[in-house]
């Protein structure tokens, strides 16, 4: 694993911007700390720098940037391509030679041998590079299918392109534009992150999954920075094209069927993933996913497999005994490691410059501690990430279809009545109605117990009722705010109010999955695949563990397990009230049913508790009136609200005030 950056400028480049690129490379020496190289076309406008995290070839004869045979590309790659040795016995047949036995020499005889979209079809693997053509003077950026690895571009004040594998190396170039997109924010607040293509930043970009960005210096100084539909951005893996495909030629009609497929392609994936010429483990959490491949791993490989996992003090949130009991089955070599409050709240004030970005998923706090417990004893790890968007492994996937069955049974006037019933009163008048209720009936012997939350349940189940369509069901489930522009000043709403490319339209009420999978459970599984996925979770893990130098593999997204798996009906997935059936029924073959049969877990921390206790003083800082008020975000009084309820214990807010908080912190540093 690696990191790049560079620049194209529709000129020639001037000496001192040697001094520049060595600024921006250094900004990821965290992802390649091995190795660095720069390279330059000072006629052509172009630079390319890069940082070396060496996994497969240790030697000089991976060092990049690399030139083709035959001198005429030259990249700069992030990633693996696990199918590269059969490429190169292909490449060999057409007489290419190669010096070394690194993946990056194959992949640029590939696009030489057989043209670059061709080649990037057939690489499999997790992949960010940039290639630059001599011949025909341009560049070509691509991102693999899935969005495993990450690309951002940025285009630079006074004309030209930065581009690189994290934001901090293109805010190096001394004419990045920071001004910040605000209008972005509406959607951060919704979903935790930024969704692509946009970042935080006006005139800078995500290349999204699957896609080729090509441009040479003259397109780059017609571009104007704010129409994207200018640039030339073709898709060679379109993620709705495949899996509706997929649907017409289904891969397996029963139970063993699904089990034996899924056997057979996920273990081909691991098998690939084993490849490495440095020490090699796994995070494993003790849920499904991570013990699936770790099984396997077992399974294929001669030696003892090492295993990782973090525990922490309270049991709602620990995992680790779950962990070390299916270790123990398969007989891995495990570490665990019990991380108190103090520890988990000293990783938090490097979260802001770990992402570059507002990002707001917390369970990225565990995430960077159990990849750096791993970086300590291996250079690559691979996680179980993917099964749950591609298997049905989330809540909404499994209740969303019932639950819309059950609200379209009473007429949407009525719902909306309900609704405005339930939010009429406070959470507080709820639970005190609530307290009243129970006094009432526990005399006559009914002590069925209240929860403590009544009102702030029955304000939830408003959000719910109002829904016009499964799609809008769906986008309330899944936002965090779920009306943004409650908590944003008049200032911020009436800017984005005036944005006119449907950044804030909300593409996911409008996306036509809904009319092509009428199967609810599937279209939520599709647009997590499409969306969360990249944005949320591979981004959490990329950065998260690229941050102290540590490769993370997925092998249930090899796109050809994905194409697998959504080639597999939806009762053969989701059945009883339980998802992950193919996966489940795969690892009963190698750990028992007891072991992992439990309610889902998720990987977080207690950061409710610690807004009270040890954060309490970080977060009065960063939520103070007077930043609040210069920032012009936040509505000060909307925040200081829900921080005092959330003091007194009454509720808990905590995803509702860790977005704000990580925006405050980032805003800080940036």
């Amino acid at each position: 694993m690696c990191g790049l950056t560079g620049f194209l400028l529709p000129r020639k480049i001037d000496a001192d911007e040697q001094a520049i690129l060595k600024k921006m490379n250094d900004t990821l020496t965290h992802r390649g700390p091995d190795a660095e190289g720069l390279w330059s076309d000072r006629e052509a406008g172009i630079m390319l720098g890069h940082r070396r995290l060496s996994i497969i070839d240790l030697t000089n004869a991976g060092a990049q940037p690399m030139e083709s045979p035959s001198g005429r590309y030259i990249i700069a790659y992030n990633g693996e391509v696990y199918n590269f040795g059969e490429l190169r016995s292909e490449l060999e047949k057409e007489h290419y030679r190669f010096r070394g036995h690194s993946d990056t020499e194959v992949i640029l005889s590939a696009i030489e041998c057989w043209g670059l979209t061709r080649a990037v079809k057939r690489f499999v693997g997790m992949f960010a590079f940039s290639v630059w053509d001599r011949k025909d003077r341009c560049l070509h950026c691509v991102r693999d299918r899935l969005g495993i690895k990450p690309f951002f571009f940025s285009f630079l004040n006074g004309g030209g392109i930065a581009f690189g594998s994290e934001l901090k190396a293109l805010k190096e170039h001394p004419s990045f534009d920071s001004s910040i997109r605000r209008d972005v924010l509406p959607q951060y607040l919704r979903y935790n992150y930024i969704p692509d293509p946009w970042t935080i930043y006006s005139r800078s970009f995500k290349l999204q999954p699957g896609k080729i960005l090509t441009m040479d210096a003259e397109a780059v100084r017609a571009w104007d920075g704010e129409n994207l539909k200018d640039l030339k951005i073709e898709s060679y893996w379109d993620a709705r094209e495949v899996l509706l495909g997929a649907k017409d030629n289904p891969s397996a009609t029963n139970d063993q069927e699904a089990v034996e497929g899924l056997e057979t392609v996920l273990k081909r994936s691991v098998r690939d993933r084993l490849v490495s010429d440095v020490p090699l483990g796994a995070f494993l959490s003790g849920g499904v996913d991570s013990s699936v491949i770790v099984s396997l791993m077992r399974e294929i490989s001669s030696g003892k497999i090492r295993t990782f996992t973090i525990g922490f003090l309270e049991d709602q949130f620990n995992e680790a005994a779950h962990a070390a009991a299916v270790a123990e089955r398969l007989e891995t070599e495990h570490t665990e490691l019990y991380v108190t409050p103090e520890e988990a709240m000293q990783a938090i004030p490097l979260l802001p410059m770990m992402y570059d970005e507002p990002y707001s998923d917390y369970s990225n706090i565990p995430t960077f501690l159990v990849s750096r417990l791993t970086r300590s004893s291996v250079t690559v790890s691979l996680s179980g990430d993917g099964g749950d968007e591609l298997f049905g492994g989330y809540n909404r996937h499994i209740l969303l279809p019932g639950l819309w069955c059950r609200l379209r049974l009473f007429p949407l006037p009525l719902r909306r009545i309900i609704g405005q019933l339930l939010i009429s009163r406070s959470p507080d008048q709820w639970d005190h109605i609530a307290a009243k209720y129970s006094r009432l009936v526990s005399p006559f012997g009914i002590s069925k117990k209240i929860p403590a939350d009544t009102g702030y349940k029955l304000h939830k189940l408003s959000e719910s009722l109002t829904a016009a369509t499964p799609a809008e069901l769906y986008l309330s489930l899944i936002s965090e705010w779920k009306n943004p522009d409650h908590l944003l000043t008049e200032e911020v709403t009436s800017e984005h109010e005036q944005y006119t490319d449907g950044l804030n339209q909300h593409p996911i009420l409008s996306d036509p999955i809904w009319k092509d999978m009428p199967e609810l459970s599937e279209a939520t599984m599709f647009l997590d695949l499409i969306h969360y996925l990249p944005d949320d979770i591979l981004t959490k893990v990329d950065r998260a563990s690229m941050a102290v130098s540590l490769e993370s593999r997925v092998p249930i997204l090899d796109h050809r397990v994905v194409e697998y798996a959504w080639g597999l009906p939806v009762e053969l997935k989701i059945r009883d009230g339980q998802g992950k059936l193919p996966l489940r029924n795969l690892l009963y073959r190698y750990v028992p049913r007891e072991l992992i049969e439990r309610p889902k877990q998720g990987f977080t921390v207690p950061v409710g508790e610690w807004l009270r206790g040890p954060l309490r003083e970080w977060a009065e800082d960063l939520i103070d009136n007077r930043n609040l008020c210069e920032e012009g975000i936040f509505k000060p009084d909307i925040v200081r609200e829900l921080w005092e309820e959330h003091l007194s214990g009454r509720r808990n807010h905590d995803g509702k005030l860790w977005p704000v908080l990580m925006y405050q912190a980032w805003r800080a540093v940036s």
